[in-house]
């Protein structure tokens, strides 16, 4: 119950910072395309401090272990919900939007302050391992159904900035390299922005958007219900039939990590990408604000039914 209190103090928290952000934006203070900007800082600098910051740990076998528990239930994760949304997507006809908003979670954007607000930045490395996954998912899966495109290009997956950081981060962890005190407090320092600056961008693109189409809309609560409850419901259940609380002796706060990540809002990448594809990006925003705003009771719901099952 402690921990489900914890994380909607923070969501709400959250979701003020939208508030700001689409305040700025509709008192002139600043332009929707404005975000872009902030956006490019948040990918190139970031997230980039953020995922080398958590890396940088000290080595142990039970980490390792962790690590491990962490991959392995990202993975099953992932390819379960795959599963699920394709179903979903048969069922109810989605388009690629859709399909796609309905799939992939924010956790670039949303685990790393929750996890650092909740459990502490100790753990926020486990939140990186769900993370790397999907960003896999992301520049094959993702980027083929939205571009149209059948080719996989394996140098944008290898070269991409999160990749590269989640290799660096890895091998300094490997190696047992610590940045010195200097160094380290910077990249923390510019890391801790990640929350609040994600959900500012996040709040300047709801001020675009026409929120009475938005909440007149039904096609759009059809996949936030996807994203926000059938898929949570089907991942309890499956950590739940697997035991997966029991793979390690921090399991627990281990797989809740990999939980929340997976049961988060849709992905802001989605409409990047569709801006990028010429995809219907305003659609995609669209969703991606239902889903922001919904997953304020979602998230903390779910989260107490994992604590007490």
């Amino acid at each position: 119950m402690q921990i489900s209190i914890l994380l909607l103090k923070q969501i709400v928290q959250l979701f003020l910072m939208i508030l700001m952000g689409y305040i700025m934006v509709k008192i002139k203070f600043l332009k929707e395309e404005d975000s872009k900007v902030i956006s490019k800082i948040i990918l190139y600098l970031i997230v980039p401090s953020v995922i080398i910051t958590a890396f940088q740990v000290d080595y142990t076998p039970s980490i390792m272990k962790g690590l491990a528990v962490a991959c392995i239930a990202s993975v099953i994760l992932q390819f379960l919900l795959l599963f699920v949304t394709w179903i979903m997507g048969k069922m109810f006809h989605l388009n690629t939007v859709e399909y796609t908003s309905a799939y992939y979670s924010n956790s670039g954007n949303l685990i790393v302050p929750l996890v650092t607000y909740i459990l502490g930045k100790e753990w926020v490395i486990y939140g990186c391992v769900f993370m790397s996954v999907q960003l896999f998912f992301i520049w094959t899966h993702c980027k083929c159904k939205i571009s149209g495109e059948t080719e996989i290009s394996l140098k944008k997956i290898l070269l991409n900035i999160n990749m590269i950081s989640v290799f660096a981060g890895g091998f300094l962890f490997f190696t047992k390299i610590r940045f010195p005190e200097i160094i380290g407090n910077t990249l923390s320092s510019v890391g801790s922005m990640i929350g609040p600056l994600s959900m500012i961008v996040t709040g300047m693109l709801i001020a675009g958007v026409d929120l009475k189409k938005v909440f007149t809309n039904k096609r759009i609560y059809l996949v936030t219900f996807i994203r926000l409850v059938i898929e949570p419901i089907i991942a309890l259940a499956v950590i739940i039939l697997l035991g997966m609380k029991n793979w390690h002796p921090q399991a627990e706060n281990i797989i809740l990590i990999t939980y929340m990540a997976a049961i988060t809002p849709c992905a802001s990448t989605i409409t990047q990408m569709c801006q990028v594809y010429g995809n219907d990006s305003k659609y995609a925003s669209a969703i991606n604000v239902m889903t922001t705003l919904l997953a304020v009771v979602t998230m903390p719901v779910f989260v107490y039914f994992y604590m007490n099952l």
